[in-house]
């Protein structure tokens, strides 16, 4: 491992998070119950509130930076969109969409000042479907996803795993397969995005086999961690509760590292891809300075 500084001079020149639309999903999903998924996916009753599709917007110096592209809007127009039969059951009792038209990844960067076309790079946390949906808009941007998540693609019967290979495996795009190390307690590990430290590919499994997090470190500012789905809600995450999709034992592992390293760094904000309050916290963190802000030490593999 090669110890990396905390940039001096700030490379970011903003940080901001847009929603392509919302999603209500089952309770336990947020929270494991201890329940089988597929039997509380097919007996469970209620849907959550409401919950936000974040993309969020890294103006990097090095280029526009995108962790995770959303929900794709032809899910709620194309009846054709997702597979047939018992497995389109299952994706129907999973997730309740709505996207309406100012909802694409284009026009809700447009509605923030930016062009997709300008889109340098786009990390993708995993490849479940309301994190892919903004692909087949990106054909200018290179695409960043672990090598352990795209080896899942190849294994049998995909889509039974949330994974739609025919909605990400496209012609056009230019993907580039990430191996970031696992971290000990402490010190985070992990792919040095633009080699100044400042955007930090961390490997954090649970959800998916090869979930991946971003580390955003700005000088006087607090760091940011974008887990993707690794929890539902920061609190949760704080509180040791773990989702109900995923490896349970993966998702407590890495969530105890995260709070392992909460605890050395109090300062760090979490930003989960479906956290109704992932913005406030946003906004909340990019006007904090601080002198210590941005300190978190890391390594870069």
């Amino acid at each position: 491992m090669v110890n990396v500084p905390a940039p001096v001079a700030d490379p970011i020149a903003g940080i901001s998070v847009l929603s392509t639309g919302t999603v209500a999903i089952r309770p336990e999903h947020v929270e494991a119950t201890g329940k089988p998924m597929y039997w509380w996916l097919l007996t469970s009753r209620r849907w959550t509130s409401p919950r936000p599709v974040n993309v969020y917007v890294i103006e990097h110096r090095d280029g526009l930076v995108l962790f995770d592209t959303g929900q794709d809007r032809a899910s709620v127009t194309d009846s054709d969109y997702f597979p047939g039969g018992v497995t389109g059951v299952m994706y129907d009792r999973l997730a309740r969409f709505r996207i309406d038209a100012a909802d694409t990844l284009t026009a809700r960067l447009a509605a923030i000042g930016h062009d997709v076309a300008d889109v340098h790079t786009a990390v993708i946390s995993h490849l479940h479907q309301d994190h892919i949906g903004g692909l087949r808009e990106l054909t200018g941007a290179e695409l960043l996803v672990s090598r352990r998540e795209w080896e899942t693609l190849g294994k049998p019967a995909p889509e039974l795993r949330g994974l739609l290979r025919s909605h990400i495996d496209l012609p056009g795009l230019r993907w580039r397969h990430i191996d970031p190390e696992r971290w000990p307690d402490g010190i985070p590990t992990g792919h040095d995005l633009f080699g100044d430290g400042s955007l930090v590919l961390l490997s954090t499994p649970g959800h998916t086999p090869g979930s991946m997090s971003l580390l955003v470190r700005r000088p006087r500012r607090p760091p940011l961690l974008m887990v993707g789905d690794l929890t539902y809600d920061a609190h949760l995450l704080q509180a040791g509760r773990v989702p109900g999709v995923g490896s349970r034992r993966q998702l407590r592992a890495t969530t105890a590292r995260i709070n392992a390293l909460l605890r050395r760094h109090p300062d760090l904000v979490i930003l989960p891809a479906h956290d109704p309050e992932a913005a406030a916290r946003l906004a909340a963190a990019t006007a904090t300075f601080s002198p210590e802000g941005g300190s978190l030490p890391h390594a870069s593999g």
